[in-house]
């Protein structure tokens, strides 16, 4: 009997413990370290590995060829081993203020820092990321992506339903700080996201609730209510959101910019406009987006001309594939002459020097100066990457509804 209770307590134990399993999992390494001369050091313990690299976007681009062109991709840094098996990897030069990515490649396997439990997913890819704020007394774009002392606003996942589309669909939504607390409405961007990418994609991997936060607290920015709906019209919400379950994410899914998007988005701004405190008007509405979803909000906006007066393009495509039939693209010339008959507020074209779709955007503008259409135009140096469309945000909204 005294065996069985012993027996009985050793299970009872095994049994806590597994329950509370992630207290101790806590790792003891420190990776990445942030270091007082502004340099980053990088560890991982494998006593059995031949060879660890950091792969990440602080470090010197490579040159990659694919079938859709030569692209930068982050360069490699490789890690020494001490006696007891930690590998370690020290930047040459201090890091400027940025949010940065980054992945460990051990024997060649891509892994992520057991060490930092601060990870991001794009498309299919998971990696680890760290900020790097600025300096004392320096006004770093970088201090906008991170959580300060500010008012902040709430972001919520809301449901609507498409019938054009034939399913209930997720977007998210940000209000700004003191919605819930006033009476007052507000005007209304809607942001969108790149191929692969879901409703999540904007306040993941491009800090938009936290910009927004800062700079309306800055007063820089009117206070605004942003959605950021799922830009993919076969789909009703990011993978592992929706009732499809935990789907692999691609960027090859159907209906991708085929028109089917644009024709369900006048349901969406209805019922923002239905559920919301807006100002449901031309004046008070924008649409911005990066690659697809630059390439959306370009053709939403010329599709429905009464309906927004502020068009932000980040790294847009411009022109659909030949094998998009529909509508939504017909009488291009015709369309964007009357888009622009009514002059927009804002018409915002930004792209990197790099970026794979500089050259459509190049000539986009071309047609744009050949028939007098007015744009701002904004560049920056490298490529379709997300620093550059965390920039176009933070350099966009203080431009909006003034």
């Amino acid at each position: 009997m005294k065996k069985l209770i012993i027996a009985a307590a050793a299970v009872l134990l095994a049994a806590g413990a597994h329950a509370q399993q992630a207290i101790w999992g806590v790792p003891q390494i420190i990776s990445p370290q942030l270091n007082a001369d502004g340099t980053a050091t990088f560890r991982i313990l494998a006593p059995n590995a031949r060879s660890v690299e950091v792969t990440g976007d602080f470090l010197p681009t490579e040159k990659v060829k694919t079938p859709y062109g030569e692209f930068d991709a982050p360069g490699k840094g490789a890690l020494t081993r001490n006696e007891q098996g930690l590998w370690e990897f020290t930047t040459v030069s201090p890091l400027a203020p940025e949010l940065y990515s980054y992945s460990f490649l051990v024997d060649g396997l891509k892994i992520n820092d057991p060490a930092n439990v601060h990870r991001i997913r794009d498309v299919g890819s998971v990696t680890d990321v760290f900020l790097v704020r600025g300096h004392e007394g320096d006004s770093a774009r970088a201090d906008l992506y991170a959580i300060n002392k500010v008012p902040h606003g709430t972001l919520a996942k809301v449901w609507y339903n498409s019938p054009t589309l034939g399913m209930d669909r997720r977007a998210t939504v940000y209000t700004p700080a003191g919605y819930e607390d006033s009476d007052r409405s507000y005007p209304v961007l809607y942001l969108l996201h790149g191929m692969g990418g879901d409703e999540n994609a904007w306040t993941e991997l491009g800090r938009a609730s936290q910009i927004l936060d800062n700079l309306i607290a800055r007063g820089e920015v009117e206070p605004m209510i942003v959605v950021m709906p799922n830009g993919n019209a076969d789909l009703p919400a990011a993978p592992g959101d929706g009732p499809d379950g935990f789907s692999v994410p691609t960027t090859q899914l159907p209906k991708t910019m085929d028109g089917s998007f644009e024709t369900h988005f006048p349901e969406l701004v209805s019922f923002i406009d239905k559920h919301y405190r807006t100002i449901p008007d031309k004046r008070h509405r924008a649409i911005a987006g990066l690659s697809m979803g630059g390439f959306h909000s370009l053709h939403i906006s010329k599709q429905f001309p009464d309906m927004f007066n502020y068009v932000g393009l980040f790294s847009a495509a411009i022109l659909p594939q030949d094998a998009a039939k529909s509508s939504v693209y017909a009488d291009f010339d015709a369309k964007l002459q009357r888009q622009f008959a009514d002059r927009p507020a804002l018409y915002w074209i930004a792209i990197g020097t790099d970026d794979f779709l500089y050259k459509p955007n190049t000539e986009f503008r071309k047609l744009l100066d050949s028939k007098g259409y007015p744009y701002t135009y904004f560049e920056t140096p490298q490529g379709h990457i997300w620093k550059n469309w965390r920039i176009y945000l933070t350099e966009f909204l203080p431009k909006l509804f003034k």
